[in-house]
């Protein structure tokens, strides 16, 4: 039966889910360390549901693949209501609601983000072409941080988390996602991870996501570690880093609205 929480998990917490997590991820394959890819790691994680599974539509103009890896992991949420429905029927449904939103409503040419959670634990594919993507070790640039989407990869979490914390089931697959990603990629958690309020002004991905953060990154370093990653072989982020601007008191609330996500500097959408 599922279990709510009413609040974010503790650092305890987190890294009994991490460790869980650890067997759910290492089952999609290996990991990239300094470049170097292993063959297992062509293909996508067991706990990943493809487009297919949630009938996408095709997207309406070619997706951007860029020929190397992204520098973050940006974290979001979805600032839709905390459902208590843990259904896979229910995740498939959330991943349509935003694909249609980001194609009929931002005119965008597909999902904004790469990734998405639901509440109940289920990871799914967002935008086109990103399983392939990763396990190549390329990008594909989605619209989820304005101007910064040629170097961050997206993974959006349901519900709104300003003042409550997500899931534990949702907590565990954040967990092994990031390990999938921090691994395939090469990338060093404690730098790589980050929130979408790090890049532009908006409160996403909520106060209390946003404040386990750290421990997300301690968590996922503590996975790469069990897999015999050697932490001090992943690549730290190139160029300038995030800014951390203000947060806005006056963002929309709406629906599936986390800040802006697409900006003047990009060259996609």
């Amino acid at each position: 039966m599922p279990h709510t929480h009413p609040s974010g998990p503790d650092r305890r917490t987190i890294l009994r889910g991490a460790a869980a997590a650890s067997g759910v991820a290492v089952l999609g394959g290996a990991l990239t360390v300094g470049g170097a890819t292993s063959a297992s790691a062509q293909a996508a994680p067991s706990f990943l549901y493809w487009r297919g599974a949630w009938n996408a539509r095709p997207p309406s103009s070619p997706i951007q693949v860029l020929a190397q890896r992204p520098s973050y992991i940006v974290v979001h949420h979805t600032a839709t209501p905390n459902s208590t429905n843990y259904s896979l029927d229910h995740a498939l449904a959330l991943s349509r609601s935003i694909q249609n939103f980001h194609m009929d409503s931002n005119g965008w040419s597909d999902a904004g983000q790469q990734l998405t959670i639901s509440r109940g634990g289920h990871v799914m594919e967002g935008r086109d072409r990103t399983p392939e993507a990763v396990g190549a070790g390329h990008h594909v640039v989605g619209a989820h941080v304005a101007n910064n989407n040629s170097t961050c990869i997206g993974i959006e979490n349901e519900g709104t988390y300003m003042t409550t914390g997500p899931t534990q089931a949702l907590t565990n697959a954040l967990v092994a996602t990031l390990s999938w990603l921090c691994g395939a990629y090469g990338l060093n958690p404690q730098s790589a991870i980050r929130g979408h309020r790090d890049f532009n002004a908006t409160a996403c991905p909520g106060d209390v996501l946003y404040a386990m953060l750290p421990d997300l990154r301690n968590a996922t370093a503590s996975v790469l570690t069990a897999q015999g990653v050697d932490l001090g072989a992943l690549r730290e982020p190139s160029g300038e880093g995030p800014t951390f601007p203000p947060v806005p008191e006056d963002e929309p609330q709406r629906e599936f609205y986390h800040g802006p996500g697409r900006g003047p500097d990009d060259f996609t959408r």
